[in-house]
């Protein structure tokens, strides 16, 4: 077996689930919202017979569920303010009615002048929310698409793209309710909303909503069901399990992914993460591409720069934090608001914190906006502390980045790209090797040739590592298939390329410059 072949030790499952707490954040929950919506769905699916394939495409429809909600969230935002505050307030309220009219037109234009609010409660009540309408079809089409692309089921796409379906037929589509909903989503309608009611005032809360809308959102018997045994569902509602043990214990969702069945699965996120703001639209995919173009130029082996590119098309999933509001703002932001913006990059280390194999990727993906200076988010952590890889990452980001329109600006020009990436190097933010391999690899001219720094051959890194991880010369040489005398001419070049004169100096230096990755993914 090839080592692309190989168990990546994320599952599917696992992954999307970590996915799921993105979404939760988008959703202004607490993670592990959407895993608790799903677990309550399951066990009251086992009550009203749900079959076996039916539980596996149920965990699928309801990890992917609110995935849509990064399709319309510029539009959204536009209508009413705040997208991440609106989602959270519409939970208590049926969006169908005198009590969704009132809901709508009270959030709309919530964040602008009252001026603007007038209007857009004006547009909304003369248009009959047909613009709305419009946003949630794309909204299910988006997240049917996603779940093609993941390779899952069509029964999967096809519930997806009832997500907004109601029991009475007045959701959309228009017309179609009853059981002509499937069964899965039925449950899922139900769960999504119940867990928040439960989680947030009580059980008795919980009850009270699905009695509510008994008949109207829900399909009666599900209700029914639900409240005959809501004390048993919900009986442990305040405390999580593990889920990566749910998860494995379903031979259905347990499977790991090969290796190129998980950088499919991780583009497949970075697309849809990136369409949060349409200003960002292809930035993941292009700074990973970006990113593992300089890890060769810099002399990075394989394995790391296999992790670098899996950490660059995640290094913006906690983005699904942060408001539209402010992803798109066209001027300059507040304190809070960029207090919200930096929360970006803690939000990705704890959305891809399990299993241990995502965790990996999330550690490198979490590191993005850290600066050698000590200046980054979220931690603040300075040079010695922060790996070549994630020193590539952050020098990618900012150039494509700086190549993109901004709400605020236009794209750079590759000239203006030179020098601000420069000036950057120059005040000690970035690191100059990897600014220098960036620009080798996105085609810009640089100070000097050189793989490493102080140029450091990428032959030269990999022995420079060895040593500084212990390996005696001989062992340096039957590692990399040389003779020792080899081995030896490339540590004396080493020793003066780097100002070293002992083992300890010179793992000092590579400390100093990141190159002992220990986030290195296992080959």
């Amino acid at each position: 077996m090839t080592r692309d072949a190989r168990d990546s030790g994320v599952s599917l499952a696992a992954l999307l689930a970590a996915f799921s707490f993105a979404m939760d954040l988008g959703l202004g929950q607490p993670m592990a919202h959407v895993l608790r919506s799903w677990r309550l769905a399951s066990r009251l699916g086992e009550r009203v017979g749900l079959s076996d394939d039916e539980r596996s495409d149920l965990y699928y429809t309801a990890v992917l569920a609110w995935a849509g909600c990064v399709a319309d969230a510029p539009e959204v935002a536009a209508w009413f303010g705040d997208d991440i505050a609106f989602r959270a307030d519409s939970y208590r309220t049926d969006l169908r009615g005198v009590g969704g009219a009132v809901f709508f037109l009270a959030h709309a234009g919530s964040s602008g002048p009252f001026a603007q609010r007038v209007r857009k409660t004006v547009t909304i009540a003369a248009k009959g929310g047909r613009d709305i309408e419009r946003g949630l079809m794309a909204h299910c089409l988006t997240t049917s698409t996603m779940a093609d692309r993941l390779g899952l089921d069509p029964v999967v796409g096809d519930s997806l793209r009832q997500f907004f379906a109601r029991w009475d037929g007045k959701g959309v589509p228009g017309g179609l309710g009853g059981e002509r909903i499937g069964l899965g989503m039925r449950l899922f309608h139900l769960a999504d909303v119940v867990e928040v009611l439960h989680r947030t005032a009580g059980i008795d809360a919980a009850i009270d909503v699905a009695r509510s809308r008994r008949g109207t959102q829900f399909d009666p018997a599900m209700v029914d069901a639900f409240c005959a045994s809501a004390h048993d569902l919900l009986a442990d509602g305040d405390t999580d399990p593990d889920y990566g043990e749910l998860i494995a214990a379903d031979p259905a969702l347990r499977r790991n992914l090969t290796g190129p069945e998980l950088d499919t699965a991780l583009e497949v996120i970075a697309d849809f993460t990136d369409l949060r703001s349409p200003y960002r639209a292809g930035h993941s995919r292009g700074v990973a591409d970006l990113a593992a173009r300089a890890a060769t130029v810099a002399g990075l082996a394989e394995p790391d720069v296999v992790l670098l590119r899996r950490a660059a098309l995640l290094h913006e999933i906690g983005m699904h934090g942060v408001p539209a509001t402010i992803l798109d703002k066209p001027g300059g932001l507040g304190v809070t608001e960029l207090e919200r913006l930096r929360m970006n990059s803690y939000y990705t280390e704890r959305v891809l914190a399990r299993p241990p194999a995502l965790a990996r990727i999330g550690a490198v993906a979490a590191l993005t906006f850290e600066r050698l200076d000590g200046s980054g988010t979220h931690r603040g952590l300075t040079g010695p502390s922060i790996p070549m890889t994630a020193r590539l990452l952050a020098a990618a980001d900012t150039y494509r980045a700086m190549s993109e329109p901004r709400p605020y600006r236009d794209a750079l020009p590759p000239k203006r790209i030179l020098a601000e990436m420069r000036g950057e190097v120059r005040g000690g933010r970035l690191d100059a090797g990897a600014v220098d391999a960036v620009l080798d690899a996105a085609g810009q001219p640089r100070h000097r040739r050189r793989s490493g720094p102080d140029g450091l051959t990428p032959r030269e890194l990999e022995v420079l590592v060895l040593i500084a991880r212990g390996a005696s010369t001989r062992h340096v040489a039957h590692s990399l298939g040389i003779t020792p005398k080899t081995a030896g001419t490339h540590i004396e070049r080493i020793y003066a390329k780097t100002g070293s004169s002992t083992r300890s100096t010179a793992t000092l230096y590579a400390v100093q410059h990141g190159l002992l990755d220990t986030l290195a993914v296992d080959s």
